[in-house]
């Protein structure tokens, strides 16, 4: 059982405030474990930055609270990037400059690429980070690199099972934007769809944020799709494709991927929302279960609902710290060697309910989801189907 799932089970905030006193004394004589952090707290990214700064907060404030990691204290260093990839490296320059870093957040697959020689060079630490990018998912060109959830390809993938479990041999349609996020999972959607016995004839590339896309929906009504799936946008163009393909009469049912799947961002579809489908790594911040006591705790924390990037954050700072711990436990230096092969112990591993069911790290990732469908009437993302998990 995972400190994080010991922690969430505490009855009283006597037993609490007693675990608080014994991580204190057990921390007071053991060297700190830094977890540095390039946030977007600021520019066209802060709505994700600002979530995923405070599940990180959240995540060490409950670990040191408890004892820390096996005695150590955790220290959350952040600094703010803008989501700008120099000043993300001048951020990660300064924050390894100061202090001794052992674990980092980065905001961006492009940061991720760039800064991955300096983490290979150094040797020190273990990143991970915003970016789920399917080229992070190979141990072997980036070693000291974690994705807190499945990859973009394996979202796809799991949305793809889903597919063909529903409905074997359907149409599916994949829009994507003309980005390289976009980009991302194309080939391995098809890949995928193939193996399942499922069409993906019709794949449509836009331009990211772009509203006209009535010549892109013309080519939607002549395939007449059973399912598309979204992939490189956060809103737009989503909205405007079903409008589109509604006025045109089709029963499609539309898709997105993690950054299209925050909830509060979904309810700002309108009418549209009702019925739009997806696939999240986590539980959301509503979610109530017998085995989900974190999400309690992450409530009693914070009152109000928390975003995806929330949990994508405190997701990351609980699997990091997990290797950390096994790390420490191992008797062996915290450098990234031992840190990634700490990370890649980690199987069955019990979330307290962040994610549904318990997580085993495969590569560089966790391949695991759920698909959810929007209901209007609840104002929520609601499941639509079991956990997911992609060997």
């Amino acid at each position: 059982m995972s400190i994080f799932h010991k922690i969430a089970k505490r009855a009283t905030a006597v037993a609490l405030g007693a675990g608080l006193m014994v991580g204190a004394a057990h921390a007071a004589d053991k060297k700190d474990i830094v977890l540095g952090g390039s946030i977007p707290l600021t520019g066209v990214f802060a709505f994700a930055g600002v979530g995923i700064h405070a599940g990180i907060q959240d995540a060490v404030k409950i670990t040191n609270d408890n004892g820390g990691i096996e005695g150590h204290k955790l220290v959350y260093v952040p600094e703010d990037t803008a989501y700008k990839v120099d000043a993300s490296v001048a951020a990660f320059n300064k924050i390894t400059s100061q202090h001794d870093v052992n674990l980092y957040y980065g905001d961006s697959t492009a940061f991720s690429k760039t800064i991955a020689p300096e983490l290979d060079r150094s040797g020190k630490m273990l990143m991970a980070g915003a970016s789920f990018a399917s080229e992070l998912d190979d141990p072997k060109k980036y070693p000291n690199i974690f994705i807190p959830g499945p990859s973009y390809t394996d979202m796809v993938g799991i949305l793809l099972e889903y597919i063909a479990k529903e409905k074997p041999g359907a149409k599916v349609g994949f829009v994507h934007s003309d980005t390289e996020f976009g980009r991302d999972p194309v080939e391995g959607a098809k890949a995928s769809a193939k193996a399942l016995g499922l069409d993906m004839n019709l794949v449509i590339s836009t331009a990211p944020g772009g509203v006209d896309v009535s010549t892109e929906v013309l080519k939607m009504r002549r395939a007449r799709p059973d399912f598309v799936i979204f992939h490189g946008y956060v809103l737009a163009p989503i909205p405007e494709f079903i409008t589109q393909a509604r006025s045109m009469g089709l029963k499609t049912k539309f898709m997105g991927t993690f950054w299209s799947m925050d909830n509060s961002m979904v309810g700002k579809m309108g009418d549209v929302a009702d019925g739009f489908m997806g696939v999240m790594p986590y539980n959301y911040y509503y979610t109530t279960a017998d085995n989900a006591p974190m999400l309690d705790k992450i409530r009693s924390m914070r009152n109000t609902y928390q975003s995806n990037a929330y949990m994508q954050g405190f997701f990351s700072t609980m699997m990091m710290a997990e290797a950390a711990r096994n790390t420490v436990k191992a008797g062996k230096e915290l450098n990234g060697a031992n840190l990634k092969a700490g990370l890649q112990a980690i199987k069955d591993f019990d979330t307290g309910g962040v994610i549904g069911v318990p997580v085993s790290v495969k590569g560089n990732s966790v391949p695991v989801g759920r698909v959810y469908q929007y209901d209007a009437a609840k104002k929520q993302m609601v499941a639509a189907s079991d956990w997911i998990n992609l060997d």
